[in-house]
């Protein structure tokens, strides 16, 4: 595949761009925000940096992907692309207004994706008439290191668009693993107690931050501790990913919420995009 739409240019949409980009695709990279386009944009220029200097990639890649990314305000730029990938709010109804209108700007052959965390893939394609060309594709954070992508068959999938959309993935050099379409799918599912039980721990006064980032890095193996990993994601996304699962679920308390995830989200405490969290990053 060739030419690659993007919906949503926050942190996945501009990862995702990233790797489309870096792959040799023609990626347009769509949000309403100009300013929002624009760190996105910067974001995308110092990963490419990083990776030079790392020698991950050469110069000539890096200029490469620059020139392959052309940002946008209209979907109208997304006629010719054989994919477009939804990366916006986790908000069904949000997901699905999206949805609507690529269906009237793309080709009847263009496979529509998400990147949802959580919602359903089916209830997202029930808005448009083509069922059978939307998927999901579940990016993690963040994109351009993450290896896995889980490819999630909606109720009315087609073979065709399941196995287009894993030779794409395997295209961005990632490892597709096909899921079917439950709340969470498979990483969000195992992830939820990992977080859950943490805020808990931290909520009854049974161990700081620290302490429970530092147990689970030195004795679990972990890269991250659950409170890092929090803070990288960005608090007000796992707990919207927290009460998705929970609400679909029919309050199942595994995945039921903490009132920690709901103070700091309105405090505006959202981890490093805002340079605070449960860690602080102003410095």
């Amino acid at each position: 595949m060739k030419t690659i739409g993007i919906v949503g240019a926050g942190t996945m949409g501009a990862g995702i761009a990233h790797v489309a980009a870096i792959s040799g695709c023609r990626v347009f990279l769509h949000d309403i925000s100009d300013e929002v386009l624009t760190k996105a944009l910067e974001r995308i220029e110092t990963e490419l940096q990083k990776g030079v200097e790392k020698t991950k990639i050469t110069a000539e890649q890096a200029s490469g992907a620059r020139s392959n990314i052309q940002p946008t305000s209209t979907f109208n730029d997304f006629s010719n692309c054989e994919v477009v990938i939804e990366a916006a709010l986790e908000d069904l109804e949000i997901k699905r207004d999206i949805f609507r209108e690529l269906e009237t700007a793309c080709t009847p052959e263009t496979i529509f994706a998400s990147n949802t965390s959580s919602l359903s893939i089916t209830a997202i394609a029930a808005s448009i008439k083509s069922t059978a060309r939307v998927v999901g594709l579940h990016f993690f954070n963040p994109p351009h290191l993450m290896k896995l992508v889980e490819v999630i068959r909606g109720n009315e999938t087609s073979e065709h668009t399941m196995q287009r959309s894993a030779e794409l993935v395997s295209q961005f050099g990632k490892t597709p693993v096909v899921v079917k379409d439950t709340p969470g799918f498979i990483v969000n599912r195992i992830a939820r107690p990992f977080y859950g039980e943490a805020l808990r721990l931290l909520g009854e006064g049974v161990a700081s931050v620290e302490e429970i980032d530092r147990i689970v890095r030195l004795e679990g193996g972990f890269k991250m501790g659950p409170f890092e990993l929090m803070d990288l994601i960005g608090i007000d996304v796992n707990f919207a990913v927290t009460r998705s699962m929970y609400e679909q679920t029919f309050g199942e308390p595994r995945y039921r919420p903490h009132l920690i995830q709901q103070t700091m989200v309105n405090a505006g405490m959202l981890g490093r995009k805002t340079k605070r969290g449960f860690y602080d990053y102003s410095q």
